[in-house]
């Protein structure tokens, strides 16, 4: 049987998509930098811009959901205060609402992804680490558009994540997956505690979401999670 499209916007390296292929879906990546370690067809160039493309001609029709990943380093609660107490406010560009807006005008199911912080989104699922056995904590939530899934439980931590905190080291069964430096994980360990072995840059595993998440929500979706209004083409 032939798969289900999905569109993954601000595709990164792939950790959003791995997961929505493991679940049955064929994925489409755009992403406006060259990741030559994406494991799935890619389009580059403008994520907004190739969508807005899709709806104009139509084709956008040939995909059953989209999921988007917009930049959030300005709204994330790890870089939030460092800014402001360095006077870095503003410096990056949130694309949160103008993707929601070409998302609703799309009329297909839609996911999208924002690490914790003040990304205004609507925090319909917020996923973790440890409900998947892995070896991050990294707390990601998601708006879901046109369609419902219920939250799944959290699971309590198991201690602290590995790394200095304020000049002392902390020991854990997690790894700081951000980040270099002050006891931060290694690529190696990046790989392993997030299920991610098809890229070994640095900057993608720290930006990467862990494939187990999207393989959850995509299977949610495609056992018939609640429709409310879109339809998956």
């Amino acid at each position: 049987m032939s798969r289900p499209r999905l569109l993954d916007l601000f595709s990164c390296a792939g950790g959003a998509a791995m997961g929505y292929h493991r679940a049955g879906f064929a994925v489409d990546g755009v992403d406006i930098a060259r990741r030559p370690n994406y494991p799935f067809p890619q389009h580059r160039g403008d994520a907004l811009e190739h969508l807005a493309a899709l709806i104009a001609s139509g084709e956008i029709r040939g995909y059953a959901g989209v999921h988007a990943s917009p930049p959030c380093q300005g709204k994330c609660a790890l870089t939030v205060g460092t800014n402001a107490s360095q006077g870095w406010g503003g410096t990056h560009v949130d694309l949160v609402v103008s993707t929601r807006v070409l998302l609703d005008a799309a009329g297909l199911p839609y996911v999208i992804e924002q690490p914790n912080g003040r990304a205004r989104i609507r925090k319909n699922l917020t996923l973790c680490g440890e409900m998947f056995g892995l070896g991050v904590i990294r707390h990601r939530n998601f708006e879901l558009g046109g369609w419902t899934a219920q939250q799944p439980a959290h699971v309590p931590h198991r201690g602290r994540v590995r790394g200095y905190r304020h000049g002392a080291y902390f020991d854990g069964p997690y790894v700081a997956a951000y980040g270099s430096g002050g006891g931060k994980a290694t690529v190696p360990e990046m790989q392993s505690a997030m299920g991610i072995t098809w890229t070994d840059v640095r900057e993608e595993l720290t930006e990467a979401i862990p494939p187990a998440y999207t393989e959850w929500i995509g299977r949610q979706f495609l056992a018939g999670g609640e429709q409310s209004g879109a339809v998956a083409a």
